[in-house]
């Protein structure tokens, strides 16, 4: 299965041709290599899904890249069922953006730039999931990291983004910092870097220990949390979170493939791949956990106060990727997986739709701002039906691919064997809710209603967007509904095809039901399914209470709860507070550092004290140097009488 490696190598031939021969190209032609590179690896991904359901599995090394006395790696390929399902949609979604980019990017004066980037972008995910070692993983771990900062601050002329491109930058360094040292530690106790050998003998850690300041602490848990401060990174969980939302100030196909198909899910992915050593600890699992839970309600309790679509959108992915955690935390990797491959095609389809309202409101001075949309479907048909197919999947609408996926994840939290699973599961339904009110949220605001953005289009009507752009909605429409039918569980009559296909790699959760239930699994699956579904519906009737039927309660909770409205709106406060924990005190010491140690020692100290130096050595050696014969007598007979002293001493 060698021909696996074409399908990473063909989006780097097309970023690079067209980085180097871009703008020589005919006018707006700089997006064909990109589409078609990306198209073709995405052909090549389904043979390679296709022949791995047929029992097909490669482990194999493309060439020895580094070799340092025992330390051995080489860049390779790992051919499994993880690894062919993140191909096969990293492919496909990106291929929908490249496309969807044309049109969007139309007069875009970086144009043969930006799809240079973005398939910059494919390549680095390609390479982490495909990898076979730490090594090669942390690669592409930071190369996405890279290629979200080039895309991020694209617009570089635009302070805005290159400061939101800083911040992801800046702070998935500290993240990658711990992840580092966990490959650094997995080498040191396993002696490789290769995921087979290493996972084959985690079990010969399991209750090995470190000491760590004083501390005994289990190896698999300093190892497991060390890799998982990359993900908080990556993934954007607390701490780590908040360049995300900041991060839509890169144009709109990045966010979609930011969100849905690179960066953010490389976290959850390297936690699955891990689960073998995460599963030793039950400390790392519960860090995972808490992380995950505690950022879906943070996140979810902030999007119903933001005007700025995509901010919304953002928002709802810390979420989303908040309960692909806790479903890891609780040991349903599986089930972390199958709400990662649905959540990619409605989160896509959500950010190219608010691409394709912005793209109607581009005359107005901020094309993100709800407050000055409504009434749009009638503008634009096939966004409203395509965007409201999304809302209705990531509201967990029965039928539709976030149905199966999160309530997968909340059965398994409720059925965990981990104490924490039911506390995971009641956040989760109650997110449920909150994920629905601020969807539909956005949907009445921005479709439903009279358009309130006449006087600042300054006479322009909205529009709908080119068929360039259209089409991959439609696509991505009917994702967010079929995807999520390859997990349909059994006591819907499914077969979940999607965790028998995983559990060769990731196993199955353990479950253990509340006592008197063991007989009843059936009845009690189901009936946290019909109460995570009307949770849903309830958030779905609320928005349209609150937007559609009484809009005066709009002002209910700004009003009554001013204090608590202020905290939401401006997130918890978590930028003032790293601001001032952080920011300043780093720009004081720097400060501190660079004028009193730098400058006055160094730079006054060395750079102009040396030549200070020599200049007053000239000018002792002037005044000896002066002609004088008497001066040059003087000067000789005192040498003669020092060599003469010496002599007599020693």
């Amino acid at each position: 299965m060698k021909y696996v490696v074409w399908i990473p190598l063909l989006p780097l031939i097309a970023a690079t041709i067209t980085l180097l021969f871009g703008r020589w190209y005919i006018r707006r032609q700089a997006h064909w290599l990109p589409c078609i590179a990306v198209f073709t690896s995405f052909l090549v991904s389904l043979k390679a899904l296709f022949d791995v359901i047929g029992g097909a599995r490669a482990n194999f090394d493309l060439y020895s890249w580094v070799i340092a006395d025992t330390f051995k790696v080489g860049v390779g390929f790992q051919v499994d069922p993880l690894s062919v399902m993140m191909l096969a949609m990293v492919t496909c979604l990106s291929f929908l953006i490249h496309v969807y980019s044309i049109g969007y990017m139309e007069d875009d004066p970086g144009y043969y730039r930006f799809f240079a980037y973005i398939s910059l972008f494919t390549f680095s995910m390609l390479m982490l999931v495909s990898a076979n070692n730490f090594l090669q993983l942390f690669f592409g771990w930071e190369a996405v990291g890279l290629c979200s900062y080039l895309l991020i601050g694209f617009w570089y002329q635009k302070k805005s983004a290159a400061d939101a491109a800083k911040k992801a930058f800046i702070v998935n360094r500290f993240g990658d910092f711990g992840f580092a040292l966990g490959v650094f530690l997995v080498f040191v106790t396993f002696g490789t870097i290769y995921y087979e050998p290493v996972f084959a003998r985690v079990h010969e850690i399991a209750h090995a220990t470190v000491n760590l300041f004083g501390h005994d602490i289990l190896l698999p848990t300093l190892i497991a949390v060390l890799l998982f401060c990359g993900a908080m990174g990556k993934s954007a969980q607390f701490p780590l979170h908040v360049w995300l939302p900041d991060a839509m100030e890169g144009p709109t196909p990045v966010s979609a493939l930011i969100h849905a198909a690179t960066m953010v899910t490389a976290g959850v992915f390297m936690v699955s791949r891990c689960h073998e050593i995460f599963e030793l600890s039950n400390v790392a699992m519960a860090v995972v956990a808490a992380a995950g839970t505690f950022t879906c309600f943070m996140a979810a309790t902030i999007a119903p106060t933001q005007f700025d679509i995509k901010r919304v959108i953002a928002y709802s992915t810390l979420s989303q990727l908040g309960y692909m955690f806790m479903a890891c935390g609780v040991g349903a990797f599986a089930a972390g997986m199958f709400h990662l491959f649905t959540h990619a095609y409605f989160k896509a389809l959500l950010f190219l739709g608010a691409g394709s309202v912005m793209h109607a409101m581009h005359h107005a001075p901020d094309p993100t701002d709800m407050r000055y949309m409504g009434g749009l479907k009638k503008y634009m048909p096939i966004t409203f039906i395509t965007f409201f197919i999304a809302s209705l999947s990531i509201s967990g609408v029965p039928g539709l691919a976030g149905f199966f996926s999160k309530d997968e994840i909340l059965w398994s939290a409720f059925a965990s064997v981990y104490p924490w699973g039911k506390i995971v599961w009641l956040v989760g339904t109650l997110v449920a809710g909150l994920t629905a009110f601020y969807s539909f949220r956005v949907v009445f605001m921005t479709f439903y209603g009279e358009f309130r953005g006449r006087e600042v289009l300054h006479g322009h009507e909205p529009h709908e967007s080119p068929k360039v752009m259209t089409i991959p909605l439609m696509i991505l429409a009917v994702g967010a509904v079929v995807t999520g039918w390859i997990g349909i569980p059994h006591v819907l009559g499914g077969e979940n095809h999607f965790a028998r296909f995983m559990e060769p790699v990731l196993g199955h959760p353990h479950f253990h039901l509340p006592h008197g239930w063991e007989e009843k699994e059936a009845l009690l699956e189901l009936l946290l399914m019909a109460v995570s579904t009307a949770m849903g519906l309830l958030g779905i009737y609320v928005a349209y209470l609150v937007y559609i039927k009484r809009p005066e309660l709009q002002r209910l909770v700004p009003e009554r709860w001013p204090t608590l409205y202020r905290y939401l709106y401006r997130k918890w406060y978590w930028d003032e507070i790293y601001h001032a924990l952080i920011v300043r005190p780093t720009f004081f010491t720097a400060r501190a550092i660079v004028q009193g140690v730098l400058d006055s020692i160094f730079i006054e100290g060395v750079v102009n004290g040396v030549p200070d130096m020599i200049r007053r050595g000239g000018e002792t050696l002037r005044r000896v140097q002066n002609g004088v014969v008497h001066t040059y007598a003087l000067i000789m007979a005192t040498g003669a009488a020092v060599i003469l002293l010496l002599i007599y001493l020693f």
